[in-house]
């Protein structure tokens, strides 16, 4: 699965949607999304505090969809890593189901997924299902207890957001999504030891007791057979104001993807 020294590099991201059928990424999809999460042309910093970056590149024009990455260094590293999915108020909350793929390149880790559909999991009435085109995490270590985790998310929200929500995800969202990683990052290790040491199936995949799912049943999630939701006029709550005006608010905000 790793990369030969003779094999060039891609030429740029291949996001995993643009394929017609649901495939376990290959090694080229890995590539590039490594290439992607450590790219830095047509980037935009928008926020750089205590050790976190976040950098944002519009996709499309006057659209909501955006690439967003974030990164920093975390030391005593041993964890699977969460996602969240809930928006701020008074939007609603979005929901998306996902292929998840993984594997280690290396002394590096790359967690990645794409939409897919599951028979058993339409899209709900309460809900609005957004797209992941392509979202994971590239860890890197930068020694035997440490490294630098980079999140890139590519989601369609199926919406037109407003303004104030692109710039809560970069500049508040984003970053606390990276504090809280951080610090779970850092007390996993004493958790894991009184809760099934041994029990990794992230590592050993022998050892999950989860149902397999044939590939057949599923089909990718195109996100123009979605219905689109207009929130563009909607007005941030004055609870969210009053929560993110400290800057660095408490553990229960919200994120986006």
């Amino acid at each position: 699965m790793e990369q030969s020294a003779a094999s060039p590099e891609p030429p740029g991201p291949r996001p995993v949607l643009g394929r017609d059928s649901v495939q376990v990424p290959d090694d080229q999809d890995f590539r590039s999304f490594r290439s992607e999460c450590e790219a830095e042309a047509g980037w935009n910093l928008t926020y750089s505090k205590a050790g976190v970056s976040v950098w944002v590149q519009a996709v499309e024009m006057d659209r909501a969809l955006h690439k967003i990455k974030a990164g920093r260094p975390v030391v005593w590293l041993n964890c699977p890593l969460p996602s969240t999915g809930r928006c701020p108020k008074p939007l609603k909350n979005r929901d998306v189901i996902t292929l998840r793929s993984w594997l280690p390149m290396g002394t590096d880790y790359i967690i990645m997924n794409y939409s897919v559909k599951h028979p058993k999991y339409p899209p709900r009435k309460d809900l609005v299902r957004a797209v992941s085109i392509q979202t994971g995490y590239l860890i890197q270590s930068t020694g035997p207890k440490s490294c630098v985790i980079t999140y890139l998310a590519q989601v369609d929200p199926k919406g037109s957001l407003p303004k104030w929500v692109v710039n809560k995800s970069s500049q508040f969202l984003a970053p606390k999504a990276m504090k809280k990683m951080y610090k779970a990052c850092v007390k996993y290790p004493e958790w894991k030891q009184k809760h099934q040491p041994h029990f990794k199936p992230w590592l050993h995949p022998e050892q999950s007791s989860l149902p397999s799912l044939a590939l057949s049943e599923l089909s990718v999630q195109h996100a123009d057979s979605l219905e689109n939701i207009d929130e563009s006029s909607v007005a941030e709550s004055r609870e969210d104001r009053t929560g993110s005006a400290g800057g660095e608010g408490s553990d229960d905000d919200t994120s986006l993807t």
